[in-house]
């Protein structure tokens, strides 16, 4: 079943990450550590803060051969929504429709995790695997995601955690 909020703030995430000063009014960048950046918009009950990271690198695979292939935006997210009671929501924007049903592989030093996916985006399946999200990435160093889009298309995202604890702290303490 599509959750179509979830779906919105990704897309809205993503757009206020890519607007910049075009739309500062509505979200503001409002800090960075090292390779993530603080996004903050709406005010009291209604304020959002989120983390966001872009991969360091990334690579497709099709037919067991790496490919070149065009992808929109790839972010990395963590949002804050006091006002609906989510904290560390942990999601992904691949930048390409996933194939339907498929799952994320994300992998965070030894340790394994799955994200679901629907469209363009993947979420943790519940609030507990956010969390374990979250300590895996503070532990860190990298994450690197797996994914297979609608056209069959393996892509694998790695993201740089440098900063990421102190990202996530910045966000936390502007939407307490």
């Amino acid at each position: 079943m599509m959750n179509f909020f979830r779906a919105g703030i990704v897309v809205f995430l993503a757009a206020a990450v890519a607007l910049g000063a075009a739309e500062a009014q509505t979200q503001t960048r409002v800090d960075a550590s090292k390779d993530w950046s603080v996004f903050q918009a709406g005010a009291e009950a209604q304020k959002i803060c989120w983390i966001v990271s872009k991969p360091t690198t990334w690579s497709a695979y099709r037919g067991g051969k790496k490919v070149e292939v065009r992808r929109g935006d790839i972010f990395l997210m963590v949002s804050i929504r006091p006002a609906d009671g989510v904290v560390n929501e942990v999601s992904f924007l691949g930048g390409y429709p996933f194939k339907p049903g498929s799952k994320v592989a994300v992998k965070v030093g030894t340790e394994d995790y799955s994200m679901f996916t629907e469209g363009e985006n993947a979420w943790a399946p519940s609030p507990a695997d956010d969390a374990k999200l979250i300590e895996a990435f503070r532990r860190g160093a990298n994450a690197k995601l797996e994914a297979v889009s609608a056209r069959g298309t393996k892509t694998i995202d790695t993201f740089s955690l440098s900063g990421f604890t102190a990202a996530l702290e910045s966000a936390a303490s502007l939407c307490k």
